[in-house]
């Protein structure tokens, strides 16, 4: 009974998403454009696609170019409207994911409003003026006009078989992906054969416009989360060590099973995706902790986090020792970074140019 109503209530949810699509394709429903490269990173399905270490790869790829602003809704925040965020941004006000993107790139703007046209127009209020907007989560958000869409598909949930909301996955029909300048499959194995390459392209019935690009996840070294009190060394030996892992993400089982073959033994904390933790989930994880009988043992949690975990005052001394991040970053497959590279690059150099070109012709007749 419950599957037969989440169906129908696919169906509803199917509808509004079309005709909503339809009148923004008509220009029944105009979006918004500004004089200002701005690429959208997002997805057809609800979460855990990678969008943020995906946004991150712009971050590093455009940084010592252009001038960069981040743009994001702040999901689960418990603020309202327009903020900048800081790197002493509280994670409940901010949102946990533009907080750890200002944390890892200081120098980048980074704002959140759950409004973006509002968003935006705040945000080029600011000096300096940013070269380039980064637009997170944004590709149902048509209110804005994008230069580049680029959409994110995890490898491991083909769209194919998947449903729409609340019966599915989909926020809306995979139809929608023409829309799409760029798509990216992320979450790939290490290799993948051409056959399955080819195999992809055609399910997804890619047009001549659109490049189709495969990714995968790459894990970095762990990091002390409180370096001015790091304890002992806990970073030799790590595969003898116990270790806790603390997640709120989606999608965790990936991280989960890289993290069981570094340790010798393992215990999880599993908490939903962009979880904030209270103080009696901290009060949990000391107490699994201090059970845990290994003298070798250490905490590790992820990146997103770890920007709501260090924020606690109730985190003992031995806690803190001991807890450690686990950066995530992405991996182009086949080379793919050179032409992705190239496109997204020469759009913000071309679209910056002609900018700057119209300022100053716009100054000479004034």
């Amino acid at each position: 009974m419950r599957k037969l109503l989440f169906n129908q209530l696919s169906l509803v949810y199917g509808v509004i998403t079309s005709v909503r699509n339809r009148l923004y394709d008509l220009k029944l429903i105009k979006s918004v454009g500004f004089d200002i490269p701005v690429i959208s990173v997002g997805n057809i399905t609800v979460g855990g696609t990678g969008k943020t270490p995906h946004t991150e790869y712009l971050i590093r790829l455009l940084k010592s170019s252009f001038r960069i602003a981040v743009l994001s809704r702040g999901y689960k925040r418990k603020s309202k409207g327009f903020l900048m965020v800081e790197t002493t941004s509280d994670a409940l006000l901010s949102g946990d994911e533009p907080l750890q993107i200002k944390r890892k790139f200081p120098g980048v703007t980074v704002a959140v409003c759950e409004n973006r046209v509002d968003g935006m127009r705040e945000l080029l209020k600011e000096g300096p003026l940013p070269d380039v907007v980064l637009l997170d989560d944004a590709f149902q958000h048509r209110k804005i006009f994008a230069g580049i869409h680029i959409v994110l598909i995890d490898y491991n949930n083909p769209l194919q078989k998947d449903h729409m909301l609340p019966y599915g996955r989909l926020r809306e029909s995979p139809v929608q992906l023409h829309r799409a300048n760029i798509i990216i499959v992320t979450k790939c194995p290490e290799e993948i054969k051409p056959i399955t390459r080819r195999i992809m392209a055609m399910d997804l019935a890619l047009f001549p416009y659109q490049d189709m690009f495969f990714t995968t996840m790459v894990y970095g070294a762990l990091y002390p989360l409180f370096p001015e009190a790091p304890g002992p060394d806990l970073f030799s030996d790590t595969g003898r060590k116990c270790i806790l892992l603390i997640t709120g993400i989606a999608s965790a089982e990936p991280l989960i099973q890289y993290v069981k073959n570094m340790a010798g033994e393992m215990e999880v904390m599993q908490f939903p995706d962009h979880h904030y933790y209270s103080e009696d989930d901290v009060l949990q994880v000391i107490r699994k902790f201090r059970q845990m009988k290994s003298s070798e043992k250490i905490i590790v949690t992820t990146e997103k986090d770890a920007v709501k975990l260090i924020s606690h005052q109730g985190l003992l001394k031995e806690v803190r020792h001991a807890l450690f991040g686990l950066p995530i970053e992405v991996k182009f497959l086949e080379q793919g970074e050179n032409l992705f590279d190239k496109k997204i690059k020469a759009y913000v150099g071309e679209n910056k140019s002609n900018r700057e070109i119209h300022f100053r012709k716009s100054q000479y007749t004034s």
